[in-house]
């Protein structure tokens, strides 16, 4: 009996990370993809799309809480062992961007139901480290800014989005965006344009 039961909860596990591996790519070609298609997209019926996830906000807030995982885990992998603050801060944000640009569409489909309140508050791990690297980099004379560093940290985090959304927007072509936003963060921060530009052009050599 326990034998079985295993055997249900891996099969359940299974396809509720195959629905969650469709539905991404299905939001990510169709923005107002339903529960519909994605059932159909991923060989279920859907009762059992539904059977994981009351509603498709539920599904979404899901997708997002692994889109915020993996920015957490390559802006972890970014600074890793990099003592110059802006050089951390441009290698986070490199990497970051890998993650973030493949999520594009679902952060800007996130805002209509998950809201920027609720991604702000899953990237709330994310922010408190920026912080910190932040304040190092201010005090140590890297950064030079009029904000603190838990302001500046907002304005980080805000200028990724603003950029997801210009690439969205067709204003900015993607691969040009990571290094843009990396030197948009610096500058932000007080680097000089020409330093956080070669800094970012060495970087992503």
């Amino acid at each position: 009996m326990a034998a079985m039961s295993t055997g249900n909860t891996s099969r359940a596990d299974a396809n509720r990370r195959r629905i969650l591996d469709v539905a991404l790519g299905e939001l990510l070609r169709d923005p107002d993809a339903s529960m519909d298609q994605i059932a159909r997209a991923a060989g279920v019926v859907r009762r059992t799309v539904y059977g994981h996830f009351p509603n498709r906000e539920a599904l979404i807030g899901t997708l997002v809480d692994g889109a915020v995982e993996s920015v957490a885990a390559a802006h972890a992998a970014g600074r890793d062992g990099v003592a110059d603050p802006a050089e951390a801060v441009a290698r986070s944000v490199l990497a970051v961007w890998e993650v973030a640009d493949r999520y594009r569409i679902l952060i800007a489909l996130a805002q209509r139901s998950v809201t920027m309140q609720g991604i702000r508050d899953r990237l709330t791990p994310v922010r408190q480290v920026s912080v910190e690297l932040l304040r190092r980099g201010l005090e140590e004379g890297v950064f030079a800014s009029p904000l603190p560093a838990p302001a500046l940290a907002y304005v980080q985090e805000q200028t990724v989005f603003a950029l997801m959304e210009a690439v969205n927007d067709g204003l900015l072509a993607s691969e040009e965006a990571g290094r843009s936003a990396a030197v948009t963060v610096l500058t932000a921060a007080g680097v000089p344009a020409s330093r956080a530009t070669e800094l970012v052009a060495e970087l992503s050599d």
